[in-house]
């Protein structure tokens, strides 16, 4: 078996899972992780935009792509990822969602399911690292301005013309300037007094 099929018999995070620590402690232990976990795993597909803090929304992300991952892999008739898809999956009916909706979403997708933004810091007030975490596709409004199409838009025309405008009438200046320079120049030169054979002081003639 080559490299290239051993790569097809587990699924494949589309995201960078970077080996730092993270500081999620719990009253309860790790029952009380897995469960924080299992409950912003569940929210991500169900509102599909969640904010929380940055550590959290880290750790749930890898879990949520994993889940995706393995769903558009194997499908619901696979029984351990049925029995991982009703672990993560508080609300049952997300279940339906997750095979129906997001499956036929994202089975073409070459990147990652999720997408992860640093969100701005509570001030004033106790600073915490807060993220806003939201599956690719959602029907909310993007948090990013999209300036592909805004050169197109009237005002930005009209701006960019106005611009070329201004620029061409510096120009014209400019060359207007430098040609009175110029012939300013030349006529201090042709008026003003040159000095004739008589004027000119005369070479040293060399001793005998």
């Amino acid at each position: 078996m080559n490299q290239a099929e051993v790569t097809k018999l587990m699924s494949q995070l589309r995201i960078a899972v970077r080996p730092r620590h993270r500081n999620l402690k719990n009253m309860d232990g790790p029952e009380g992780r897995l469960n924080k976990l299992r409950k912003t795993v569940t929210a991500l597909v169900k509102h599909e935009r969640i904010e929380l803090n940055y550590q959290r929304a880290d750790e749930a992300r890898g879990y949520t792509e994993r889940l995706i991952s393995d769903a558009i892999r194997h499908g619901d008739c696979h029984k351990p990822t049925m029995e991982m898809a009703d672990y993560w999956l508080l609300e049952k009916q997300l279940v339906h969602k997750l095979f129906k909706v997001l499956v036929p979403r994202f089975e073409e997708y070459k990147v990652s399911a999720t997408r992860m933004y640093k969100a701005p810091k509570d001030y004033p007030g106790w600073y915490r690292k807060r993220a806003v975490l939201e599956l690719r596709g959602n029907p909310y409004p993007a948090l990013l301005p999209n300036q592909s199409n805004n050169r197109n838009l009237l005002h930005n025309v009209l701006m960019d013309e106005a611009k070329k405008d201004y620029r061409r009438e510096k120009y014209a200046e400019i060359a207007a300037q430098i040609g009175q320079d110029g012939s300013a120049t030349q006529t201090h030169v042709v008026e003003g007094n040159v000095p004739t054979s008589e004027q000119q002081p005369k070479a040293p003639q060399p001793q005998a």
